[in-house]
């Protein structure tokens, strides 16, 4: 039940009915997931180009001749791919740094895989970095300090626009988010 426990997003109840189920399943269902689950680690990797985990050298998206090389979203994990992805609203490739910097939990920059962005970078070709970290301290401060990492390279940095969600009421809103998106306002048109 301890395994169970140090997965993301289970809890101590949670972990308590997976193992329940785990021991009244049938042997071969456990066998089963034991195994997809070995297989899992002995096929998936990082792609050779994006860092996002796939089963080839490189993913699907970074083998997509569609895909805009010129533009490179850069997110801090797999996960965050996905969420992008089915937005719909970007063409270009990623950049899977597999962490943020969280001193208080130890992970400096050394855990941070830039060393690949930066190659990719000299390898020329890229002109916008999107960085699409979290808005939380932890995201921001690796925002700033890969916008400073980022500077002797001749690329436009960008970074995810925040504020008032769609739908949303600005009296529901807390006063962060309000000042971001009013900072982070845009043209919409008119007079002057």
């Amino acid at each position: 039940m301890s395994s169970l426990r140090r997965l993301p997003g289970i809890g101590p109840k949670q972990a308590e009915r997976l193992a329940l189920h785990l021991l009244r399943a049938p042997a071969s269902e456990t066998e089963t997931l034991g195994a997809a689950m070995r297989e899992a680690r002995a096929r998936v990797r990082a792609c050779s180009v994006c860092l996002d985990y796939t089963e080839g050298d490189t993913c699907r998206l970074c083998s997509d001749p569609g895909r805009d090389r010129s533009l490179v979203c850069v997110v801090e994990q797999p996960t965050d791919v996905a969420a992008v992805e089915r937005s719909r609203s970007f063409g270009g490739l990623y950049h899977v740094l597999h962490g943020r910097l969280a001193p208080l939990h130890g992970a400096g920059p050394e855990a941070l895989r830039t060393p690949e962005l930066e190659a990719r970078l000299k390898g020329g070709g890229v002109t916008e970095v999107i960085l699409a970290t979290d808005s939380d301290t932890e995201g921001e401060a690796t925002a700033l300090w890969l916008a400073e990492l980022l500077k002797p390279y001749p690329v436009r940095l960008t970074r995810l626009a925040q504020g008032v969600p769609l739908g949303g009421h600005l009296d529901y809103l807390d006063e962060q988010t309000v000042s971001c998106a009013v900072k982070a306002r845009r043209d919409y048109g008119g007079g002057r």
